[in-house]
């Protein structure tokens, strides 16, 4: 592991080098490569040029302990050799956990979408719950939302919502939230007092930039259109509304949140290359792995990665099978539980990985 610390340690100056050649900015392509790569050995660089401080001085104190006949100096070397032995099984934790692979997407910022699927107005409902519940939780992280895109159900609830998380890291956050939830209450307007099961899938996309993935003009379809609200009335006279479809994949994107046709375009091109952005990741995905080992972070979004179980206030992931309660105060933003454990468990699989390959 020393030699392919001391190697990666050069590598990162070499790219330090490389950035503050202004020659480079002539390829921003080039740039984003560089720096993200510096960004992703960053931290494995630092923990192990402490832990190099550290075991120097634990060598030295040991040589200095040897000959030191001072009985106060002798305790003083001990105590030191004591707490560096002490630290270092922790430092060198934290380095194998710094230098598993990094997914390039970690960093971005994300486009949430969620979907009603099964049960009508129920999902309708349950997925602005959740909508919410992700708001509330992005911003108590300090990230900041935008909502771009929300049709409302009649019943109160929303059929689709995509809004925006902005900030550092934040597709590091949220990746393991897409799959389809599945959510067992009994309704508002349920007489029986029957329990009835709804099913809301939610993609969390990365943005894309110019430099992830290109559009050509003319594989677009765009129509401008009259607003709707829910229930299908006009709330807006003008053509302010957009439809954007990408021809050779049919992909399509409508967006109306604004008044300007101008934005809406905007916001509409921004999500339709995040849709395809994730379509091109889940393409590589399903190459590089013939047969998944692990459900955590996939990109399969048919399949059912959660259930939220009212009546026994119990929420489980069926993907680490662990089971949390207290679903009032999940539902009100509280998800660092569940994405924490999530994230947990993808850091342990790719440790036993990175064992079973050493």
């Amino acid at each position: 592991m020393k030699f392919n610390l001391d190697t990666l340690v050069e590598e990162y100056h070499s790219l330090e080098k490389q950035l503050s050649d202004p020659e480079i900015f002539k390829d921003q392509k080039k740039v984003k490569q560089v720096a993200t790569r510096k960004k992703s050995i960053e931290e494995a660089v630092n923990l192990y040029k402490e832990y190099k401080t550290i075991s120097e001085a634990l060598d030295e104190n040991k040589q200095m302990l040897a000959g030191e006949k001072e009985e106060e100096m002798r305790e003083l070397l001990k105590m030191e050799i004591s707490e560096a032995e002490n630290a270092i099984p922790k430092f060198e934790d934290d380095l194998k956990v710094a230098l598993l692979p990094k997914d390039q997407n970690d960093d971005k910022n994300i486009i949430v979408e969620l979907r009603a699927g099964a049960g009508g107005d129920e999902a309708a409902l349950f997925a602005w719950e959740l909508a919410r519940s992700y708001i509330t939780f992005a911003e108590s992280r300090g990230f900041k939302t935008e909502i771009t895109e929300k049709s409302e159900s009649e019943a109160g609830g929303i059929k689709e919502i995509i809004f925006e998380v902005r900030g550092d890291g934040a597709y590091s956050i949220f990746k393991y939230e897409s799959g389809v939830h599945r959510v067992q209450r009994i309704p508002e307007t349920e007489s029986k007092g029957r329990v009835h099961t709804s099913t809301i899938t939610v993609a969390i996309m990365p943005e894309a930039d110019d430099i992830d993935i290109e559009i050509r003009e003319e594989d677009l379809d765009v129509k401008a259109t009259k607003s709707s609200g829910a229930g299908g009335q006009h709330v807006n006279t003008t053509d302010s509304a957009i439809h954007m479809v990408h021809i050779p994949t049919w992909v399509s994107v409508f967006c109306q949140e604004w008044r300007s046709q101008h934005k809406n375009r905007e916001k509409a091109y921004q999500i339709l290359k995040a849709k395809l952005y994730a379509l091109e990741e889940e393409k590589k995905q399903q190459e590089l792995w013939e047969a998944r080992l692990a459900q955590v972070g996939s990109w399969d979004r048919s399949e059912k990665i959660r259930t939220y179980n009212f009546p026994q206030d119990r929420v489980t992931d069926h993907r680490i099978w662990q089971n949390f309660s207290w679903i009032p105060q999940i539902m009100t933003g509280r998800l660092d539980p569940i994405i924490d454990a999530c994230a947990l468990a993808d850091q342990q699989m790719k440790l036993e990985q990175a064992g079973k390959t050493d």
